[in-house]
C-alpha cells in the first residue's frame, strides 16, 4: 500500500471535516457570517461559546471553502451560502444537530453494536428509538416532516406521471406525511378521493394543505399510526417510504392493517427505493443504524409480502430514486 492510499483512507476516515459542518450549522455560522463577515471574538462573545475554539473551527472551515478570512475575522462564501437556513435545500434539517436528521446520523457511532446485533444504533445511543424520540419532542418532529417534504418535492411530478391513478376512484396514503404527493395526485386527477393518515401533528397541516389548496371537499384526513386498523375498502393503499423505516416484524403489522382494509379488488402501492437498483450501499446502512430497516431487495418484497397472500403484478422504474411495486390480494386470501 502506497503513501497516496493511506493518505486517501486517512481521508475518508477523518471525523472532523463531517462534524465540523454540523457543528457550524447547529451554530447558524454561515447565516452569521453574511455579507463583512464579523470577527472572531465578537461571534464567540454572541454565541456563548470559546473564542480559542471558535477560531478553530473556523480555520478547518475555511480550508473548506465554507467561509474565507476577512481582517480579524470571517465571512460566509457563496458556497458556503449553500448552508444558510434560507438556502432551500434541506441540508440545514439534515445536519443540525438539534434536527431529526443530525440527530439521528449521530447513531452511526453505534455501528459496531449494530453489525453485532442487526439492530438499530439509535435505542443505544439515545435511550430509545427514533420514532419514539420524535413522537416526545416536537421540534424533532416538525424537522422530519420538513425533511421528508423536501426529499420528495422534487420528484411529486414523475411520481403522479408514473403510476395511472385514473384507475382508481379512492387511494389512502398511509403515514402520508403533510399530503403534497396526495394533494399532487388530487390536483392532476379531479374524480379521485384521497384519505391521508398520519400522526395527529403531521395530519393537522395536511389538513391546513388541502384546505389551502381548494382540496378539502375530495381529501379527508385521519389521525392515527399504520400499526391501528386503516380506513377500509379503498382502490388502493399508498405506502410512500415506510417499510424501509421498519424491520421485518414490524413490516408485516403494516401489511397486516392494510390487508384488513382492502377489499379482494384492492390494490397495495408501494413507492421506495429498491435494494440493489435504486438504493445505495450508504443509504442502506444509514436505514439499518438510524431506523433498524433497510431497502429491501425485490425477492425480500416478495417473502415479505407472501404471508399475506399479496402477489406483485406489476414493477415500475419511477425516478432515480425510487420504484413502484404494486401488489394484489390472491383470491384464497
Amino acid at each position: 500500500m502506497g503513501q497516496d492510499d493511506v493518505e486517501s483512507i486517512r481521508r475518508m476516515a477523518g471525523l472532523a471535516t463531517p462534524i465540523a459542518l454540523r457543528v457550524a450549522v447547529t451554530l447558524a455560522l454561515p447565516d452569521r457570517l453574511v455579507g463583512q463577515g464579523v470577527r472572531v471574538d465578537e461571534l464567540a462573545d454572541e454565541l456563548g461559546v470559546a473564542p480559542v475554539a471558535l477560531d478553530l473551527l473556523l480555520a478547518h472551515l475555511a480550508t473548506l471553502g465554507i467561509v474565507e478570512p476577512i481582517g480579524s475575522g470571517y465571512r460566509t462564501t457563496e458556497y458556503g451560502a449553500n448552508l444558510r437556513a434560507d438556502a432551500g435545500n434541506g441540508l440545514v434539517d439534515l445536519l443540525h444537530l438539534d434536527a431529526a436528521g443530525g440527530r439521528s446520523e449521530l447513531a452511526f457511532v453505534e455501528l459496531a453494536h449494530t453489525v453485532t446485533t442487526g439492530r438499530a444504533g439509535y435505542p443505544r445511543r439515545y435511550g430509545q428509538d427514533f420514532w419514539a424520540d420524535v413522537a416526545e419532542h416536537p421540534r424533532l418532529r416538525e424537522s422530519f416532516d420538513r425533511q421528508m417534504n423536501h426529499r420528495l418535492r422534487e420528484e411529486i411530478p414523475k411520481l403522479v406521471a408514473g403510476v395511472d391513478w385514473s384507475r382508481f376512484g379512492s387511494v389512502v396514503d398511509v403515514g402520508g406525511g403533510r399530503g403534497a404527493l396526495l394533494a399532487a395526485i388530487l390536483a392532476a386527477h379531479p374524480r379521485l378521493h384521497g384519505h391521508l393518515l398520519d400522526l395527529a401533528p403531521t395530519a393537522t397541516h395536511a389538513r391546513r394543505a388541502f384546505e389551502a389548496q381548494g382540496l378539502a371537499d375530495r381529501a379527508q384526513v385521519t389521525e392515527g399510526s399504520f400499526f391501528d386498523p386503516l380506513p377500509p375498502g379503498a382502490d388502493a393503499y399508498l405506502l410512500v417510504d415506510i417499510l424501509h423505516d421498519w424491520d421485518d416484524a414490524h413490516a408485516h403489522r403494516i401489511l397486516d392493517r392494510c390487508l384488513e382494509a382492502m377489499r379482494p379488488t384492492s390494490r397495495l402501492l408501494i413507492i421506495e427505493p429498491i435494494g440493489d437498483f435504486r438504493a445505495t450501499p450508504e443509504f442502506n446502512l444509514a436505514m439499518l443504524v438510524m431506523y433498524g430497516g433497510r431497502e429491501r431487495r425485490l425477492e425480500e418484497f416478495r417473502t415479505l409480502t407472501a404471508p399475506h397472500r399479496l402477489t406483485l403484478d406489476t414493477v415500475v422504474d419511477l425516478t432515480d430514486q425510487r420504484c413502484l411495486l404494486e401488489f394484489r390480494p390472491t383470491d384464497d386470501r
